[in-house]
């Protein structure tokens, strides 16, 4: 009678939970028995470890195996428990010592040759096993970088069974040589990519190796739009754009990534542990650096837009975007039920999804841009374009995004058509994404420091409450938006988004506290009713 144990990481979402894997040997009929709640994947998993075992060069042990997986309650599924469940049965069989194996974590899944295969979702497992006291873990060879991301833990990287088994029983680890691939590319790194993912969910490249990024000396023309994507991006602020078809909307939404600044360390490893169990995290970049941006076809189901699928629930766009940009294009050709599912992430910065398997919380802390025709056409709001849209389609068109979500959107453009002067050039090229990044960034640092001791870093993310207690605007500052608010104009929730906006225009001035017009220009984004607000950003007040 034999017993030895490992630990491995069942992902719920983006959360991981470590996993005990014990290995049970008695004497009986030859026999493997799987228990612990395990699904159709896992359940095969003992067919998989058999074969790679004896083709590694150890000898089966032909006795009654339980394996068992705890704690029970939780699903577990996927391919990456292999490598522990193949442990613990050589930890029994005492082919390797079971106490070199108690403490350690394994992650993979095993090839029937005993190579070992990358899986998804290696970052958010192994940041579990840390939080859980582990300081030991295995993985591929190819996603180690990936868990070396993880501080104060001990990585070791395996291609094969064999090279495990002789690690942890002090032989000669033996080379296992890598094909040459020049052709085609690795099969090995198969398990590591969503099929289609790249395509199927809008998202751009990231990194400095992600090809050509635009820039914002390309749009011509938009002095408004330009001024709201600086004010989106400086204050985290969400916006929808209006405007005829080819005036330049997904133009200015495609550069808005650009114009943020790049994620901090603890911000990378959130954006890097979603994209890693979604399965779209590229190959040699275990780590992602710059915001995402995920522009989903209006055609999207709300489970693909919040998340959702068999099972436990697996992340959706608005995750996929998280700290980074999400770009609704199309806007009113969206279903109703997908857009007014934003509205809780669009509030509380995340997304609960229940489902009978389980109630997974998945992070959702995302810029979203919408961008809309005036109507069915579009040629609604130009002159002599023959627009033949009755009025009654009209509403119908523009009732599809409904008061309670454009209510959380603080910037309302109205992105009029591109004049010739404008695409000719006459009036010269517009500001370069480098130049308005480091206002935004200048403006981020002043709002960081004054959010210093708060939970909150941006603007978009303070209480309407604290803004009116904490941090008084200046006298009379917002007699205007009073006067809306008396009007029916604004909303309570709108006065607490005119303050949020107000700041950021103020930290993009360089001014300590929102004046009058300041007040003024954030109206005049939000209602889209010209109030005489010059631009203020730029440095200028």
């Amino acid at each position: 009678m034999g017993f030895a144990r490992a630990c491995s990481v069942a992902l719920v979402g983006v959360e991981g939970v470590v996993v005990e894997v014990q290995a049970d040997l008695e004497p009986g009929v030859a026999a493997f028995t799987l228990v612990g709640l395990p699904d159709k994947s896992l359940v095969e998993s003992r067919d998989r470890v058999r074969a790679a075992v004896v083709n590694s060069g150890a000898e089966w042990p032909q006795k009654k195996l339980t394996v068992g997986l705890s704690p029970a309650s939780v699903p577990k599924g996927g391919s990456g428990f292999d490598l522990a469940v193949a442990c613990s049965v050589l930890g029994a069989a005492e082919r390797i010592d079971p106490k070199a194996i108690a403490d350690l974590v394994l992650i993979g899944e095993l090839g029937l040759d005993g190579r070992v295969r990358p899986v998804r979702g290696v970052l958010p497992a192994v940041l579990a096993a840390a939080e859980a006291g582990y300081h030991q873990v295995v993985v591929p060879e190819q996603t180690a970088g990936e868990a070396s991301l993880v501080p104060g833990v001990s990585v070791l990287g395996v291609r094969s069974l064999r090279q495990l088994i002789a690690v942890l029983t002090g032989e000669a680890v033996p080379e296992e040589p890598q094909e040459p691939r020049q052709d085609r590319p690795d099969p090995m790194l198969a398990g590591l990519m969503m099929p289609g993912a790249g395509v199927g969910t809008g998202l751009a490249a990231s990194g400095p190796g992600g090809g050509h990024r635009p820039d914002l000396a390309d749009v011509a023309g938009q002095a408004a739009a330009r001024t709201a994507l600086e004010v989106a991006a400086a204050g985290g602020h969400h916006l929808l754009l209006q405007g005829p078809p080819g005036a330049g909307k997904t133009m200015l939404a495609e550069r808005l990534p650009a114009v943020l600044p790049p994620l901090t360390r603890q911000e990378s490893l959130e954006v890097t542990a979603v994209h890693s169990v979604a399965g779209i995290l590229p190959p040699g970049e275990p780590l992602v650096h710059t915001p995402p941006y995920c522009a989903p076809h209006h055609s999207a189901t709300m489970q693909s837009l919040v998340g959702g699928g068999n099972g436990l629930p697996r992340p959706g766009a608005v995750s996929l975007a998280h700290r980074g940009v999400l770009f609704l294009d199309e806007a009113p050709e969206f279903s109703g039920r997908a857009l007014d599912a934003l509205r809780q992430p669009l509030e509380s910065g995340h997304v609960v999804v229940a489902r009978s398997a389980g109630v997974v919380r998945l992070p959702a802390r995302f810029l979203m841009v919408l961008a809309a025709n005036p109507c069915p056409c579009g040629r609604h709001t130009l002159n002599g374009a023959g627009c033949e849209c009755p009025p009654s389609a009209i509403r119908r068109y523009q009732s599809r995004l409904s008061g309670p979500l454009l209510d959380r959107v603080d910037l309302r453009v109205n992105v009029q058509p591109v004049t010739r002067a404008d695409l000719l050039g006459q009036g010269g090229r517009g500001e370069s994404t480098a130049a308005v990044a480091a206002r935004v960034q200048e403006a981020r640092a002043r709002s960081a420091a004054r959010l210093d001791t708060t939970p909150w870093s941006v603007n978009s993310e303070v209480p309407g409450h604290e803004l009116r207690t904490r941090w008084p605007v200046s006298p009379g500052a917002l007699a205007a938006a009073e006067r809306d608010l008396e009007r029916g104009l604004l909303t309570a929730r709108g006065i607490d988004r005119i303050l949020r906006v107000a700041w950021t225009v103020a930290d993009l001035a360089g001014c300590d506290r929102p004046e009058a017009h300041h007040v003024d220009l954030a109206l005049e984004l939000r209602t889209g009713i010209a109030r005489g607000a010059g631009a203020v950003t730029g440095g200028t007040s």
